[in-house]
């Protein structure tokens, strides 16, 4: 059978998830029903718990999504009007979004190329007085260099925000994302490595006093009730979010498993079919357990766009992330950042590329997306092709959806 005409590779498909468990999950939304508590009900509470000794802190504080993980506690820490906070420029907006939304200036930072996480060193040349925290976005479940960001968070007083978001479950050494930084901002959208069945986010944080304020920020600033001494957001997690991730968490560190045995393979077999020539393979750093949210290569001489569409002709689903950098999206033009001020960020959105990965996959469905890259590779493809590459991306490839791929 042709390959356009067989059984489509999905991006990602998180019915095959969810379908085990249907059973276990109506029932506990069903208990939500009974008790009638859908909002900071006794489901919210025991995932937040749950969520706490996951991570291996003191406090886990849900809200409404990922995004407001990420504003709140800027907004506990009073980050502001004149004030500077560092984050990459490679990684989705929300990160950028939160800073802004608190009128503080987003400053952005290179990456380091083997990782596309937030070079340290860049980071500490773009410190000024106004420089307040420090984001570091641990991206496609790759822990950034947290030992030299807080190493330079210590010498420069600065808060540290991890953007955990698509790294739950990893970690550095013995200890997790989201317990090494002041706070760790969790997602907990479909398609994340522990989804819920609409958006949701949490906060983890060790600090008594600070948890008790993104408690009070959360629900208004109100405490008690109808008392207001802080101007807070309506973000909290809904008591039937919370009771499907209590049943998902249950199996997160099976996924994750399952997760790390699918990269091994490309690993292994993209490696074997020797296409260095054309196609850069992810890297993990000593010491860090990633979980793949994502598993992203690197298209070289200019091709990437085109390898994405021969995959999606052999019904393989890909996406791009991310394909136009933040500092260069007309929203930020503001800020003043040209074509060349971060080389590696805009290399890196002409050249990723994310291939199916998900916990179910089959090994036929992974042979089916090797194949299709190799028969592109070594037939029509990037192999000893020289292509100048822009520096800018106005038309870059967006996300190629197949039937049951719900990339988000």
């Amino acid at each position: 059978m042709p390959a356009a005409a067989s059984t489509p590779v999905p991006m990602l498909d998180v019915n095959r998830q969810n379908a085990p468990l249907l059973e276990e999950i109506d029932a506990a939304l069903a208990e939500v029903t009974r008790n009638g508590t859908f909002i900071n009900g006794p489901a919210c509470r025991d995932f937040e718990q749950a969520l706490a000794e996951y991570v291996g802190t003191n406090h886990a504080i849900g809200c409404a999504s990922g995004s407001d993980a990420l504003l709140l506690p800027l907004m506990a820490e009073g980050i502001g009007p004149g004030d500077e906070v560092l984050l990459p420029s490679f990684t989705f907006f929300a990160t950028a979004g939160a800073v802004s939304r608190v009128g503080a200036t987003p400053v952005f930072v290179d990456i380091l190329p083997d990782s596309f996480n937030i070079d340290p060193e860049d980071a500490a040349r773009k410190i000024t007085p106004a420089t307040k925290a420090i984001i570091p976005v641990h991206l496609f479940g790759q822990a950034a260099d947290m030992a030299a960001l807080m190493q330079l968070a210590d010498d420069h007083n600065l808060v540290v925000i991890e953007d955990a978001c698509q790294a739950i479950g990893s970690s550095v050494g013995d200890t997790q994302v989201g317990a090494i930084g002041h706070y760790g901002a969790f997602s907990f959208y479909p398609t994340k490595n522990l989804g819920g069945f609409g958006d949701g986010g949490i906060i983890t944080i060790n600090d008594d006093e600070k948890a008790e304020v993104l408690r009070r920020l959360r629900n208004h600033g109100q405490h008690p009730r109808y008392y207001h001494h802080l101007i807070g957001a309506n973000s909290r997690l809904d008591a039937m979010q919370a009771a499907v991730l209590n049943v998902k968490l249950r199996h997160l560190d099976d996924w994750c498993a399952a997760r790390r045995a699918h990269a091994e393979r490309y690993l292994s077999e993209l490696t074997d079919r020797h296409l260095s020539d054309s196609l850069l393979l992810p890297t993990v750093a000593e010491g860090v357990a990633t979980v793949w949210n994502q598993f992203t290569v690197r298209v070289t001489g200019g091709k990437r766009d085109e390898l994405q569409q021969s995959l999606a002709a052999d019904n393989v689903g890909s996406a791009i992330y991310y394909p136009i950098p933040l500092h260069l999206q007309p929203c930020f033009a503001s800020l003043g950042y040209t074509n060349g001020d971060l080389p590696h960020t805009e290399l890196a959105a002409l050249e990723v590329l994310s291939l199916p990965m998900f916990p179910e996959m089959t090994t036929a469905e992974q042979d089916r997306v090797v194949e299709s890259i190799t028969n592109y590779c070594t037939l029509g493809g990037t192999q000893n092709t020289q292509v100048s590459v822009p520096m800018t991306a106005p038309n870059a490839g967006a996300n190629v959806d197949l039937p049951s791929s719900k990339a988000g």
